[in-house]
């Protein structure tokens, strides 16, 4: 009987390492480009990548976000971005080299994924069910990308053999009388690999493109531009000659909104038509209401000079800003739908689901002058800060007061619903406590000896300041003069001009309200209801 040669074993398929990084890279980019262009339709912020950044966001530690907001700032959620982006890129590469042989490990890969952003969808109040149709876009496009690149990667067929070659070193496996002779010829199945990963990236390219496309044609942005003046009846007084120290270094009064402060919980601002925008009083009410953008525009609108401060605020930190605000009268649409007895709180929120809570008394005082927003600084609301319409209560940090993009209102007790920072730890109450800055000289700042000016800002809403103080080292306390006061509402700035020889210098700020009362020197961070302390920077004079 005869028996015959064993055959050569065949090579098992595989991808080179590039290859497959490559594949693992172009599969998530289909995947985020499919489910953002999906999301453009049913909900900007259904985008996977949207949406676990805003998971993430939700369930981040009240410390990190802290830390989040003084290390970085206005840039804290393009932090979050860009660091999502470095992981998302590690895990398909790691997944792209683990699926060299097999594709399974990717495709395992995938759908975790699918299902963290699936999770990160559902989670959100603010969309709907048909919202999921973008994650599960998503899937499909990252584990159909994935699966047809890695099947081309792992079919590169070599004519003169018929066999599979597959990796850069399979030339090696092959018994020595086989191997090719002479300058190898080039690879068909080379070329069509990169041309189906061109096509990829050519076809996510062009979804993420068209997905922004979408969202822009159908944002807010057009609706914002074609609302025209807003035209108030009792238009704001003219700020008095005086009222800031700008030439000396202080901030000019009224912010331009640009340069507002912005500090939320929104990863993406956003996208509301005024012809969309509804606003619900409901709860412990006579009557329920409903009122459209039309609706607010028509009635008498007001315009006041507010300044609003952020709880986040250190010690003599950025986040403060005035500006001149348009709207009606938070207090009279309450009286409208008739707050009954026993009401504790009116429970904000915002169309993405975020949430605040001010206490009733506040938004029913005659005095408070509470608003619903529509306007800033003569136009309509910019995007970034609440367009079509926000709350703006004087007195109060903004985390319960000044809720953006709001939607409807709850009249309600504290017990039956807390808030988005009441979850977290904050203060219920948050009244803005009186504080001090200096805006100049820098910290560290060299200036050249002589005549210096040292100016700031102190505010004490719904106060006022009547005395600003400051100290060189542990010298006594010299009164700084104060700029126009504008109204109790807004900040008032101080300057104070000194004769100074060279050396180092240490100033410290204090300010005294109209109550009598003068900021503490006890310093003390910014949770629970906001920081205490006397801003104090070093400078050099030569």
């Amino acid at each position: 009987m005869e028996t015959s040669a064993e055959s050569p074993a065949r090579p098992v398929a595989r991808l080179s390492i590039p290859a497959a990084a490559l594949v693992g890279v172009l599969a998530l980019v289909a995947a985020l480009a499919a489910g953002h262009l999906v999301a453009a339709f049913v909900g900007i912020n259904a985008s996977p990548y949207l949406a676990v950044g805003n998971s993430a966001i939700d369930l981040t530690p009240t410390p990190v976000k802290d830390f989040a907001v003084q290390t970085f700032g206005i840039y804290d959620k393009l932090v979050l971005l860009a660091g999502m982006a470095v992981v998302m890129l590690l895990v398909a590469v790691v997944a792209g080299v683990l699926s060299r042989r097999s594709p399974l490990p990717g495709t395992v890969a995938i759908v975790l994924l699918g299902v963290v952003a699936g999770i990160a969808v559902f989670s959100r109040p603010d969309l709907s069910a048909v919202a999921l149709l973008a994650p599960a876009a998503s899937l499909l496009a990252g584990v159909v990308a994935f699966r047809w690149l890695h099947t081309l990667g792992t079919r590169r067929s070599t004519p003169a053999l018929g066999l599979t070659e597959l990796g850069e070193d399979d030339e090696s496996e092959l018994p020595a009388e086989r191997a090719p002779r002479g300058k190898p010829e080039p690879v068909p199945g080379r070329r069509g690999f990169l041309l189906g990963a061109g096509g990829v990236a050519v076809g996510a390219g062009v979804a993420g493109l068209g997905g922004q496309l979408v969202a822009r044609t159908t944002s807010a942005a057009s609706s914002r531009a074609e609302i025209g003046r807003l035209v108030p009846v009792r238009a704001a007084p003219p700020i008095p000659p005086g009222a800031d120290f700008a030439r000396a270094g202080t901030p000019t009064f009224l912010t331009p909104n640009p340069a507002f402060y912005r500090v939320d919980t929104a990863l993406v601002v956003p996208q509301v038509r005024a012809e969309d925008w509804s606003l619900r009083i409901h709860g412990m009410v006579d009557r329920e209401l409903s009122f459209s953008y039309d609706d607010i525009r028509d009635r008498p609108l007001v315009e006041r000079t507010i300044t609003m401060t952020c709880v986040s605020n250190e010690v003599g930190g950025p986040y403060i800003s005035t500006a001149n605000f348009l709207g009606v009268d938070l207090r009279h649409l309450l009286v409208e739908a008739g707050v009954r007895p026993g009401a504790e709180q009116l429970y904000s929120t915002s169309v993405d689901g975020y949430t605040a809570g001010t206490p009733i008394v506040t938004t029913m005082d005659p005095d408070r002058e509470a608003m619903l927003a529509i306007g800033m600084n003569g136009e309509p609301l910019p995007l970034d800060h609440g367009f079509p319409a926000r709350l703006v209560v004087p007195g109060l940090y903004g985390y319960v007061s000044a809720t953006k993009w709001v939607t409807d209102l709850e009249v309600t007790t504290w017990a039956a619903r807390k808030s988005y920072w009441l979850q977290r730890g904050w203060g219920q109450q948050a009244p803005i406590k009186t504080q001090s800055r200096i805006d100049t000289p820098k910290g560290f700042q060299t200036l050249p000896a002589g005549r210096v000016v040292i100016a700031g800002i102190a505010w004490a809403q719904t106060t006022g300041i009547t005395k600003v103080e400051i100290r060189l080292g542990t010298g006594p306390w010299q009164e700084a003069l104060l700029s126009t006061e504008v109204n109790e509402d807004t900040w008032r700035m101080w300057r104070v001009d000194l004769d100074l020889p060279p050396g180092n210098h240490q100033v410290a700020c204090r300010a005294t309200d109209d109550s009598g009362y003068t900021q503490t020197s006890d310093r003390v961070g910014t949770v629970p209801d906001g920081a205490t302390g006397w801003h104090t920077i070093s400078f050099t004079t030569r």
